[in-house]
């Protein structure tokens, strides 16, 4: 298998990028790839004196690099030779079967949806975070590709989020809700309503109907439904919270006692690794017609490293090809296919 990297992405590029990209090296098989993304005498000039298998990871040149404030589609066009346009290309000529970036996720959902495509049937990609929680994972759709969605868009994170919480997380008979400001079924936009009407015609969708955000944590399902705009919201001030109250307790605990906050620090650490993002790698960009991650702004190298081991494991569970089975079923259904 060939994994490209754009080693250009993110607040510490490319050094962390590249300490990911060597860690994980021994964890793939002697036939996996990878393919560093980026300028080729910066890159070149990072890993030399390192030791690594030369014949496992390679350059590829891209001398552009896009900002992560710079506008998605303006960025392409002026630089096609940028480490996001490049991945995407190696990915449509088939010289590479994954694809991460912790870079501009404007431009990476551009780029991608422009030269990888999507998958047939499916309207637009969604982005696909997995938030740990005491009852299993719950798989939130969309967090950031399409901030201004039609129902058909909802129904479709609905159906990809399903299958992939089913076949990737173990989820069986994964239970569907939609975000919404109430639970009770007169709640939500005209959008959301028209959503909850495709979910719940399909038969094959454990549709639950609408939730609230205090839902996630709470297991009254296993994939959310939403927005672009309301699923980043929801991430950012997620990480913000586990973040700011596992500091109150280290505080609350340092206040009392110093070794009361020794003895609780490898509880405390085991319990932040479970909400770490680092711990999971990228988000699939679920709908593309490939496999592609999308990774956290601030990806450190163990963000990389658990990237690359995800996208292996979408690629070899071959999710898009149940993504595919499932819309082929649904269009023979509708009398659209013979």
């Amino acid at each position: 298998m060939r994994i490209a990297i754009d080693a250009m992405g993110g607040d510490h590029a490319p050094d962390e990028i590249i300490a990911g990209a060597l860690e994980v090296l021994p964890q793939l098989a002697q036939d996996d790839q990878v393919l560093l993304v980026g300028p080729q005498q910066t890159l070149e000039a990072k890993l030399a004196g390192m030791t690594y298998d030369k014949d496992r990871l390679s350059i590829v040149d891209a001398p552009d690099v896009i900002a992560m404030d710079e506008k998605p589609v303006d960025s392409l066009r002026k630089k096609p030779r940028s480490s996001i346009g490049v991945l995407a290309k190696l990915a449509k000529l088939d010289r590479a079967d994954a694809v991460i970036s912790a870079g501009n996720t404007g431009a990476c959902v551009a780029a991608f949806q422009m030269r990888m495509r999507t998958l047939p049937g499916v309207n637009r990609p969604g982005i696909a975070v997995v938030f740990p929680t005491l009852t299993g994972p719950v798989t939130i759709c969309d967090v950031g590709a399409n901030i201004a969605c039609k129902p058909i868009n909802l129904y479709q994170y609905g159906l990809m989020a399903s299958i992939y919480s089913q076949y990737y997380l173990g989820v069986q008979n994964p239970k569907v809700g939609i975000m919404s400001i109430g639970e009770e079924e007169a709640k939500g936009n005209e959008i959301v309503k028209k959503t909850k009407d495709l979910l719940r015609a399909d038969p094959r969708i454990n549709f639950v109907g609408n939730v609230e955000g205090r839902d996630i944590f709470r297991g009254v399902c296993n994939v959310i439904v939403c927005e672009g705009f309301v699923g980043n919201v929801i991430l950012k001030l997620t990480e913000g919270a586990v973040d700011g109250l596992f500091r109150a307790i280290k505080a609350e605990l340092m206040q009392e006692k110093p070794e009361l906050a020794l003895m609780f620090k490898p509880i405390i650490m085991r319990v932040y690794r479970k909400h770490d993002y680092n711990e999971y790698g990228g988000a699939p960009l679920l709908g593309i017609n490939g496999t592609a991650l999308i990774c956290h702004g601030a990806s450190k190298a163990r963000t990389i490293r658990n990237a690359v081991l995800t996208a292996k494991n979408c690629y070899t569970q071959k999710i898009n090809d149940k993504i595919m089975e499932y819309l082929s079923e649904a269009r023979t259904s509708d009398g659209e296919e013979d």
